[in-house]
């Protein structure tokens, strides 16, 4: 029988470890472990896509692998569901990072990275992964974000959102006109401090957002750029 987690008193979460590297899976096992998830381990990726079948809560995912690459990895999680996502990358891999989170990854950690940093992150999504929204519906002209059903309605028809998009939308249209930095908006929406901020997470989904809401996305009705400063939801 698997142990309850004292802390929120629901079972412990899975996170799936995909890397080829042994070091680097042991060492991030090893700090996961110790905040008390479950974690499994995968070397490739045929090892991954079977372990996908176990239906983990979060996979820690490594872009450059033997076999399937982390990209294609990533291509059958988002066709299958929501499980939250969060990529290995090397340094000089920006496109990677960059085609990752167009293809739906909730965030990325850089290699070399500190095992202290990847646990917070992994926490932080699984944190808001548990959050229950409160019943409430914000309705604009022509836009409906149920924050309940966490669904979002433009002129009548709903939109299929990503978790950490639909969480990024909400947040701007709770403060209509206010204006926030890419760096608030981590800290507020991604839970990322400082130190672990990486600014061009924030530009990519608010790209998505607008080609999922705005009836021309170059010239945003609703998210619009404050330049040199950041970002407003215009009601």
């Amino acid at each position: 029988m698997e142990s309850v987690d004292r802390q929120n008193g629901d079972l412990p979460r899975r996170v799936l470890v995909v890397d080829d590297e042994p070091t680097v899976r042991e060492v991030v096992a090893r700090y996961l472990e110790r905040d008390g998830m479950i974690v499994e381990q995968a070397s490739d990726g045929a090892q991954a896509l079977d372990a996908l079948k176990r239906h983990p809560d979060l996979v820690v995912l490594d872009i450059m692998i033997p076999g399937t690459s982390g990209l294609e990895i990533l291509r059958e999680i988002r066709q299958g569901g929501e499980t939250p996502v969060i990529l290995l990358t090397a340094r000089s891999d920006e496109t990677d990072r960059v085609v990752g989170l167009e293809l739906g990854a909730d965030d990325y950690v850089v290699k070399p990275f500190s095992p202290r940093e990847l646990a917070a992150r992994v926490r932080s999504v699984l944190r808001r992964s548990r959050v229950r929204p409160s019943a409430e519906k914000l309705a604009f002209d022509g836009l409906v974000i149920d924050t309940a059903a966490r669904d979002v309605f433009v002129a009548g028809l709903r939109v299929q959102m990503r978790p950490r998009e639909f969480d990024l939308l909400a947040f701007l249209a709770a403060s209509p006109r206010q204006v926030f930095s890419r760096s608030q908006i981590l800290e507020r929406v991604w839970d990322a401090p400082a130190e672990f901020q990486d600014l061009s997470t924030i530009t990519v989904h608010v790209r998505r957002l607008r080609n999922k809401i705005e009836a021309d996305p170059l010239n945003p009705r609703w998210i619009t750029t404050v330049w040199g400063v950041g970002y407003r939801f215009e009601p």
